[in-house]
Protein backbone atom coordinates (compact mmCIF):
# COMPACT_ATOMS: atom_id res chain seq x y z
CA UNK A 1 0.00 0.00 0.00
CA UNK A 2 1.06 3.59 -0.76
CA UNK A 3 1.89 6.24 1.98
CA UNK A 4 -1.36 8.54 0.55
CA UNK A 5 -3.57 5.38 0.73
CA UNK A 6 -5.30 3.63 3.50
CA UNK A 7 -7.09 -0.10 4.43
CA UNK A 8 -10.46 0.05 4.35
CA UNK A 9 -12.55 -2.74 5.89
CA UNK A 10 -16.32 -3.61 6.76
CA UNK A 11 -15.99 -2.21 10.04
CA UNK A 12 -14.50 1.18 9.19
CA UNK A 13 -16.34 1.54 5.60
CA UNK A 14 -19.53 3.61 6.50
CA UNK A 15 -17.17 6.02 8.66
CA UNK A 16 -13.99 6.18 6.08
CA UNK A 17 -15.90 6.00 2.56
CA UNK A 18 -19.26 6.33 2.81
CA UNK A 19 -19.32 9.55 5.50
CA UNK A 20 -16.65 11.13 3.91
CA UNK A 21 -16.73 14.94 3.36
CA UNK A 22 -14.06 14.54 -0.04
CA UNK A 23 -14.73 11.80 -2.62
CA UNK A 24 -12.80 8.94 -1.95
CA UNK A 25 -11.70 6.38 -4.65
CA UNK A 26 -11.81 2.44 -3.39
CA UNK A 27 -9.58 0.24 -5.11
CA UNK A 28 -11.26 -3.27 -4.29
CA UNK A 29 -8.12 -5.79 -5.34
CA UNK A 30 -7.08 -8.88 -3.87
CA UNK A 31 -3.57 -10.78 -3.65
CA UNK A 32 -3.62 -13.39 -5.73
CA UNK A 33 -5.13 -10.57 -8.82
CA UNK A 34 -2.36 -10.55 -11.59
CA UNK A 35 -4.23 -7.13 -12.67
CA UNK A 36 -4.98 -5.83 -9.63
CA UNK A 37 -0.89 -5.75 -9.24
CA UNK A 38 -0.85 -3.97 -12.61
CA UNK A 39 -3.07 -1.41 -11.49
CA UNK A 40 -1.80 -0.53 -8.09
CA UNK A 41 0.35 1.84 -8.69
CA UNK A 42 -1.68 4.13 -11.17
CA UNK A 43 -3.86 3.81 -7.59
CA UNK A 44 -0.83 5.13 -5.56
CA UNK A 45 0.25 8.01 -7.98
CA UNK A 46 -3.32 8.67 -8.36
CA UNK A 47 -3.51 9.32 -4.71
CA UNK A 48 -0.49 11.09 -4.44
CA UNK A 49 -1.47 13.70 -6.95
CA UNK A 50 -4.99 14.01 -5.72
CA UNK A 51 -4.08 14.92 -2.39
CA UNK A 52 -6.70 17.18 -1.21
CA UNK A 53 -9.16 16.45 -3.83
CA UNK A 54 -9.33 13.09 -3.05
CA UNK A 55 -8.47 10.36 -0.45
CA UNK A 56 -7.36 6.70 -1.88
CA UNK A 57 -8.90 3.58 0.00
CA UNK A 58 -7.86 -0.31 -0.91
CA UNK A 59 -9.90 -3.50 -0.02
CA UNK A 60 -9.06 -6.51 0.22
CA UNK A 61 -12.00 -8.13 -2.04
CA UNK A 62 -11.07 -11.83 0.05
CA UNK A 63 -11.91 -10.76 3.60
CA UNK A 64 -14.55 -8.19 2.64
CA UNK A 65 -17.16 -10.12 0.65
CA UNK A 66 -20.60 -8.05 2.19
CA UNK A 67 -19.29 -5.12 0.47
CA UNK A 68 -18.42 -6.64 -2.54
CA UNK A 69 -21.85 -7.76 -2.97
CA UNK A 70 -24.01 -4.56 -1.97
CA UNK A 71 -21.86 -3.06 -4.49
CA UNK A 72 -22.43 -5.95 -7.29
CA UNK A 73 -18.63 -6.46 -7.31
CA UNK A 74 -18.08 -9.56 -9.63
CA UNK A 75 -14.47 -9.00 -11.01
CA UNK A 76 -11.59 -7.69 -9.80
CA UNK A 77 -9.91 -4.91 -10.42
CA UNK A 78 -12.99 -2.76 -9.20
CA UNK A 79 -12.15 0.75 -8.32
CA UNK A 80 -15.64 2.35 -7.47
CA UNK A 81 -15.48 6.57 -6.51
CA UNK A 82 -17.85 7.41 -3.79
CA UNK A 83 -19.08 10.84 -3.68
CA UNK A 84 -21.46 12.24 -1.02
CA UNK A 85 -21.71 8.66 0.27
CA UNK A 86 -22.73 7.75 -3.11
CA UNK A 87 -21.03 5.58 -5.65
CA UNK A 88 -20.42 8.11 -8.92
CA UNK A 89 -17.98 5.88 -10.78
CA UNK A 90 -17.21 2.22 -11.38
CA UNK A 91 -13.72 1.24 -13.52
CA UNK A 92 -13.27 -2.15 -13.87
CA UNK A 93 -10.58 -4.20 -14.75
CA UNK A 94 -6.90 -3.10 -15.39
CA UNK A 95 -7.15 0.53 -17.15
CA UNK A 96 -4.34 2.74 -18.24
CA UNK A 97 -3.74 5.83 -15.67
CA UNK A 98 -4.72 8.33 -18.05
CA UNK A 99 -8.11 6.60 -18.62
CA UNK A 100 -8.82 6.45 -14.83
CA UNK A 101 -7.63 9.76 -14.14
CA UNK A 102 -10.14 11.17 -17.31
CA UNK A 103 -12.86 9.45 -15.00
CA UNK A 104 -12.11 11.03 -12.24
CA UNK A 105 -11.99 13.96 -12.93
CA UNK A 106 -15.26 15.08 -13.90
CA UNK A 107 -16.26 14.28 -10.45
CA UNK A 108 -13.33 16.02 -8.04
CA UNK A 109 -14.13 19.91 -8.37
Amino acid sequence: MGDKTFEVNEANFQKDVLDSKQPVLVDFWAEWCGPCKMIAPFVDQIATEYVGKLRVAKMDADTNQDVLMRYNIMGIPTLILFKDGEPVERITGFQPKEKIAAKLLPHLS
